[in-house]
């Protein structure tokens, strides 16, 4: 029998990564792998979702998901630091920046997206970098730099409305700056809202003290060393300390490309993750599946669970694509969208409840007695039952306006998802706190509710205190092991 484990190099250190490790460590494939992982930037692996946490003055551990010590103890080998350039996929081998040649069997290339940076006038020096007082919205470098840079008093424009813009807007109007927002579309998160939830947000966003142009451009950035101003396509000048770029993303393929894979908007990818070339898999933002690239945690938690079985042998389910559907709080205000924007057939049906004083949307859209899409800003109390509706397939009740009154919709006791990203019910987490779990951190270990998104958290709180602990606590119960 042959005992040699295979190489496993896994390229790009993100949140795929940190997921597929965790889903290969329960299936106990270092047995049979000696896993690599090579990570662009220094340390383990952090929840991007939650980088404001870091530019609000947190410490970056407070973000960080896997320290290098998690990989020592699990025997899996980071290496830090290191841009992987290509794979020369006929001779397996994972060629780096400084040099570096390492050997591989299988190779999972995991390497994320890449910020969208346009190319403003005046943007960058002389000497091609970025002008003072210019920054990308990224990583916890960048919020680390803009948080030095920036004072209370200062002028801030973020260019992007989308949830990464409206997030840096809403921490630096919280530090005291004068905050815009410069959005191109007419609408606040145009990907997940449509014209009237976007009216709705950027009134509640206004409230905070945070401006919006809509429909506007910067078009240049001007200033001697330091940033002083923007002009927008109109000619409008905002006078700005900091400029912030949060005009989204795209997937990041340069190593793919260079590697001679298959690429599109992504890297093309089959129903077991695999591209075109032997041994070569791909996972995340940077995988393109059946023509869609997802930007949301949710399907590529389900693509690592799927390419861990793949990879370990211990299953034949397949990755057939994912619902998309997002909760959380955009600048301070509960926002949730899945599905379907707009109907899309004739016979699509759309219930809308508009609470202009308020400043409250409720939309649904339903399709032959299916929960197609749904969208809510400032009242989300029915987006758990929602989205399981919307997850499973349920039929909707006859009257869909009962969806939108959570206590109307009828669900067995316990099986109410709580953590979407993760599909958490309230009974899976209220046995995890009867058997030890008293706190957030320790209902993230035994559930992993929590872990993702974060927008859970509030209500995994009501339930810590709606159900002590008991008296006596007993270990922990490995819950996820039989999920």
């Amino acid at each position: 029998m042959n005992t040699r484990k295979k190489k496993l190099a896994i390229v790009g250190n993100g949140m795929g990564t940190c997921r597929l490790l965790d889903e290969l460590v329960r299936r106990e494939a270092t047995r049979q792998y000696e896993i690599t992982v090579f990570g662009e930037e220094r340390g383990g692996a952090y929840n991007r979702i939650l980088l404001g946490k870091v530019l609000s003055g947190e410490s970056p551990d407070s973000i960080v998901t896997k320290t290098p010590e998690w990989y020592d103890a699990h025997g899996i080998r980071l290496i830090q630091s290191t841009k992987v350039t290509r794979l020369d996929t006929l001779r397996k081998v994972v060629e780096t920046a400084d040099g570096q040649s390492r050997r591989y069997d299988v190779s999972v290339l995991a390497t994320g997206s890449q910020p969208l940076v346009p190319p403003l006038e005046g943007m960058r020096g002389e000497d091609g970098e970025l002008r003072s007082g210019v920054f990308v919205y990224r990583s916890i470098a960048d919020c680390i730099r803009m948080r030095e840079y920036a004072r209370s008093g200062d002028g801030a424009v973020i260019v992007g409305g989308g949830l990464l813009g409206l997030e840096a807007a809403k921490v630096l109007s919280d530090m005291g700056l004068h905050v815009t927002v410069v959005q191109s579309s007419k609408i606040l998160m145009n990907a997940q809202l449509d014209e009237i939830a976007g009216e709705m947000l950027a009134r509640q966003i206004d409230r905070t003290g945070i401006f919006a142009r809509l429909g506007r451009t910067v078009e240049s950035i001007y200033g001697d060393e330091r940033v002083s101003g923007v002009v927008l396509d109109d000619g409008t000048t905002l006078s700005t300390d900091l400029v912030v770029l949060a005009c989204g993303v795209r997937p990041r393929v340069d190593t793919a490309r260079a590697s001679g894979l298959p690429v599109n908007k992504g890297i093309l990818v089959n129903d077991t993750l695999a591209t075109e070339v032997p041994g070569v898999y791909a996972l995340g933002e940077c995988a393109e599946h059946r023509g869609k690239t997802y930007g949301i945690v949710t399907p590529v938690w389900e693509q690592a669970a799927v390419l861990a079985d793949v990879l370990t042998g211990q299953s034949k389910d397949r990755y057939r694509g994912s619902k998309l559907y997002t909760r959380l709080k955009v600048a301070g205000v509960d926002v949730a969208s899945m599905g379907a924007l707009e109907p899309e057939l004739e016979r699509d049906e759309v219930i809308q409840i508009v609470e202009e004083r308020r400043d409250c949307y409720r939309k649904l859209i339903v399709r032959d007695g299916k929960l197609v899409g749904a969208m809510l800003v400032g009242n989300t109390e029915a987006t758990a039952a929602l989205v399981q509706m919307f997850d499973r397939g349920d039929a909707v009740p006859a009257d869909p306006l009962e969806l939108l009154v959570p206590q109307r919709i009828a669900q067995p006791p316990g099986e109410r998802v709580v953590c979407n990203c993760n599909k958490v019910t309230e009974q899976t987490l209220c046995d995890a706190i009867a058997s030890g779990a008293d706190s957030l951190a320790a209902l993230g270990d035994c559930t992993r509710a929590g872990t993702g998104c974060g927008s859970c958290k509030g209500e995994l709180t009501q339930l810590l205190s709606k159900y002590p602990k008991p008296a006596q606590s007993l270990p922990l119960l490995p819950l996820l092991a039989s999920a």
